[in-house]
């Protein structure tokens, strides 16, 4: 088998292919490309004459291999890949120590904040460039469906960011195998079996003598398949036989045999050196060796000989020549002899790799073993500190099965539940391990975490938030942490979060003053992401300075957060302070991150804050897709409550723009939903709802109960977050509905709270119902301070509000007979109420307008000039009477992008349901 693989007959489009790509690398046009194909093809001989062309073109050329038996070692095949590159972390460290220290803390080599998937993605590229600064990369990877998972989502971000970096990455990978890398969605080449006559040359080539009929018989089982090309036939005499190729079996279960067979030609000891080879991911010579020694025998010379494996002695590494020969070997071994070679390799690894030492002997154990699982578990948070959350849940699952069946098998399976619904975002598997935990360790003293699970699905999943609240109070008043418990603290922050989430969710006041409690027995200094929420969440209202310097510098400090969980728990605690613009960033970091795989949580949560921003700064075309992306998840994953301020925002954007049917339904959903739960935020998101859609229909009565719903006018009351973003509901209802008092008791409150001093939106409005409501003898001064209010080049960030702002003060001024100033402003609110899409308001102002005289086109007028060619076309056949899907059809678009047209075609023409789309076009409606 000298020279195996032979020439790669038959393979000139994919080695042109491949020198298009080696040739790119030189001038700096990194890029990245998969070859994929079935068991056999020559996808690894490809990766070889790759390697080969780069070294010949002074490229350096870094390999890795996934290893099927070692896919729960976090980041071992990133390690693997990176080794010759490790000594220019130092280098790295020196100028761009954030990246060196993501690096090293998710290579096991530091300590430090867990990195984020993006943030070890780009330590990875900033090293690569360093690396390629004299020699361009090539970066190989094989079998890449066996990487674990953290290398494997970290490289497929790697692979889409390579543009102008002299650096390629190649991989290969079987047709169909499910991996994580394809998430980088490089281009593909499918490597087909070899055509008919490059099949028959491969075989002539390497078995000239041949006969004809045999050659006839052995081409039509390959199936063009080289692996079968070149095994098949050995020994040539066997093919003599009868059924020595049996076409009822696949090719690759026929292959399969082939290398079983010779497996089992081998002497036990040779057998079980290579059974310690196939469980050893890293196939290191050196420890085969050691244990040949050790035994006797003639070591891995009868392997060799029947071409099962090849040794490199220089790069004391041992390679077996095909994944099925490894696979073959496995499968043949006893439980007894894997235990054997697992004992052998937790051995080995015992001083130097902690993660392989601990999961190599929990593979040899079969009976509960609390010291093994002790390692198991300690190995489960080493991977949380290194950001492989989803590697932690697994060390921890394994580590319960390991566990005897008492508490701390509890411990770990309520963990592991917690974390899963965290960080991979699926409650549906939580409730089981829940019940596992319980069974593990019944009575009313389950441990701290087995609370925080239970209490985090019943809030997500069935919005049972007095459940939740009495468990978790019940928990941190009965178990306090042990001192110096450093996992302890960690859960305790995680509850204390979770109690936070649910005060606020329930929206009452009794449930408050617990939490309260249990933050002020927590010793010095509480974390910034505990008592901001507490503060903000529970009444924003009263803030005080102190409140709104932690705030602002935790927003500053997220341009450097790692953690998607920090980053939305910032987000989401000064959102009712008006900060979110300095959130976006870091959210969309958080978004990106849950869809190349890490935390679905947070990015569910990520999106609904990003739509929500969206909206308040005028952003309306991004708040539908946003929204619509986060529920699609929380419908995917099982989240129930998040999915409600998600339809908030949305509801909200259809009343503004003149969906008053979809906003209703959405708020009556609302209401049925928290009334039997007592979701008490959820009830004042619908009376938002209801309060904005009976604004835009001129309901001004209907819009002043449901905005004081949330908050009596006159008082911003205590544990009422929702207080702020109905304000300007409130004051603007009451004035139009002659509510003087009530309108300059509630403008009283906000001074008395200086909300005016919160944001630049808050103070417009402040101003804005001042200027309207106030007596004559003060009504100038407040005039002057609205005017610089809505001059001022902050205030535009909010352009629904300014809008509004200054369509009460134009129809105010209109009112005073001052008809200049009043079309001044009047024009500017139509203007903005046009381009956000909000009919009803730019109907309101346009009336407004021609009460001072001013001939205004209508909104359909000027929205059919507004549609583009492909929006005109969608609407002609929407009027005409076809569905969405049969618009689809005839356009060649996706159901979803009609849709998504219509929505927004609706607000251009002023009309707000498909039936008034043939009176919007006119004529226009024939195709």
């Amino acid at each position: 088998m000298d020279g195996f693989p032979p020439g790669l007959i038959g393979r000139e489009p994919e080695i042109r292919r491949l020198e298009t790509l080696v040739g790119r690398i030189a001038s700096g046009a990194g890029d990245a490309l998969l070859f994929t194909g079935d068991p056999g093809v020559g996808k690894t001989a490809l990766l070889d004459h790759a390697a080969a062309l780069a070294t010949d073109a002074g490229a350096r050329v870094l390999r890795a291999t996934g290893a099927q038996f070692e896919v729960d070692i976090s980041y071992a095949a990133l390690h693997q890949l990176l080794q010759p590159c490790l000594p220019e972390l130092d280098q790295l460290d020196a100028v761009q120590p954030q990246l060196a220290g993501a690096l090293k803390v998710a290579l096991g080599l530091g300590t430090g904040p867990a990195p984020t998937r993006l943030l070890a993605a780009n330590a990875v590229l900033e090293l690569l460039r360093r690396a390629a600064g004299e020699r361009p990369l090539l970066l190989v990877v094989d079998d890449p469906q066996w990487l674990d998972r953290a290398s494997a989502l970290v490289l497929g971000m790697v692979a889409r960011r390579l543009t102008g970096l002299p650096v390629a990455l190649l991989a290969a990978c079987r047709t169909g195998e499910a991996d994580f890398f394809d998430q980088g969605n490089p281009p593909t080449v499918q490597v087909a079996p070899l055509p008919e006559r490059a099949a028959a040359e491969l075989l002539a080539a390497r078995h000239p003598e041949m006969t004809p009929r045999v050659r006839r018989r052995l081409l039509d089982a390959a199936l063009g398949d080289p692996l079968a090309l070149l095994e098949l036939p050995l020994p040539l005499g066997d093919l003599t036989a009868a059924g020595t190729l049996p076409t009822a079996l696949p090719l690759t279960d026929r292959l399969q045999r082939v290398f079983s067979a010779r497996v089992k030609e081998l002497p036990d000891t040779a057998y079980e050196l290579l059974v310690l080879s196939a469980l050893d991911g890293h196939a290191d010579l050196r420890v085969v060796q050691a244990v040949a020694a050790d035994r006797g025998g003639e070591g891995l010379a009868p392997a060799e000989h029947a071409g099962l494996v090849r040794v490199d002695e220089s790069a004391g590494q041992l390679t077996f020549r095909h994944p099925l020969i490894q696979a073959a070997v496995v499968e043949l071994s006893t439980s007894d002899q894997r235990r054997r070679a697992h004992t052998v390799l937790a051995a080995r690894f015992a001083h130097c790799q902690p993660e392989r030492h601990a999961w190599h002997l929990a593979e040899a154990t079969e009976k509960p073993d609390e010291q093994v699982a002790a390692l198991l578990d300690d190995v489960a948070h080493r991977n949380l500190r290194r950001g492989d959350y989803t590697g932690a849940v697994a060390k921890l699952l394994r580590a319960a099965q390991l566990s005897p069946p008492d508490r701390v098998r509890g411990g770990r399976l309520a963990e592991a539940a917690y974390l899963g619904s965290l960080v991979t975002g699926d409650l549906r598997d939580a409730p089981g391990l829940i019940e596992r935990a319980r069974v593990a360790h019944p009575g009313p003293d389950e441990p701290l975490v087995a609370t925080v699970a239970t209490a985090y699905r019943l809030l997500h999943g069935d919005g049972d938030v007095d459940t939740a609240h009495h468990l978790l109070t019940t928990a941190l008043r009965e178990r306090p942490t042990p001192p110096h418990d450093t996992d302890g603290d960690l859960v305790r922050v995680e509850a204390l979060h979770t109690l936070t989430m649910i005060c606020f969710v329930g929206g009452r006041a009794e449930l408050w003053p617990p939490l309260h409690r249990a933050l002020d027995t927590l010793p010095p200094p509480v974390p910034a992401e505990l008592t901001l929420p507490a503060r903000t969440l529970s009444d924003p209202a009263r803030h005080t300075p102190q409140t709104l310097a932690l705030a602002d510098t935790a927003v500053t400090g997220l341009g450097h957060e790692v953690s998607p969980a920090r980053i939305v728990r910032t987000a989401m605690a000064v959102a009712p302070l008006d900060r979110l613009p300095g959130c976006r960033e870091a959210l969309r970091r958080v978004v990106r991150h849950g869809r190349e795989g890490g935390a679905v949580t947070s990015a569910i949560e990520a999106l609904f804050l990003l739509a929500q921003d969206a909206f308040d700064t005028g952003r309306w075309d991004e708040v539908r897709q946003l929204s619509d992306e986060g529920l699609e998840l929380c419908r995917t994953h099982g989240y129930d409550f998040l999915s409600w301020s998600g339809r908030l925002t949305g509801a909200l954007l259809a009343a503004a723009r003149g969906d008053f049917e979809a906003a209703a339904d959405t708020a009556r959903d609302m209401d049925a939903w928290a009334a039997p739960r007592r979701v008490g935020i959820v009830n004042s998101y619908a009376s938002h709802v209801r309060s904005l859609t009976a604004l835009g229909r001129g309901e001004f009565d209907t819009a002043f109960r449901n905005a004081s719903a949330v908050s009596p006018a006159g008082t911003f009351a205590p544990y009422a977050p929702h207080a702020l973003p109905v304000f300007h509901d409130l004051v603007e209802a009451a004035v139009h509905t002659g509510r003087d008092a009530e309108a300059r008791a509630h403008l009283a409150a906000a001074r008395g709270h200086h909300l005016d001093r919160l944001s630049p939106r808050l103070r417009l409005i402040v101003l804005a119902g001042e200027a309207i409501t106030a007596p004559g003898t003060s009504a100038g001064s407040a005039e002057s301070a609205l005017e610089a209010a809505i001059s001022a080049p902050e205030t535009g960030q909010h352009p629904f509000d300014l809008a509004r702002v200054q369509l009460g003060h134009g129809s105010h001024l209109r009112r005073l007979k001052r008809i200049a100033e009043a079309r001044r402003h009047l024009d500017a609110a139509a203007e903005i109420f046009r381009g956000l899409g909000a009919t009803p308001w730019t109907a309101r102002a346009d009336r407004e307008l021609r009460a001072t005289g001013i001939t205004v086109s209508t909104t359909a007028d000027s929205g059919l000039a507004a549609l583009t060619p492909q929006q005109r076309q969608i609407a002609q056949l929407a009027a005409a009477g076809y569905t969405n899907k049969e618009i689809a059809a005839r356009l060649f678009l996706s159901p979803r992008t009609v849709a998504a047209h219509l929505y927004q075609v609706f607000p251009k023409l002023g009309i707000t349901s498909r039936a008034a789309l043939r009176d919007a076009l006119g004529s226009g409606t024939s195709e």
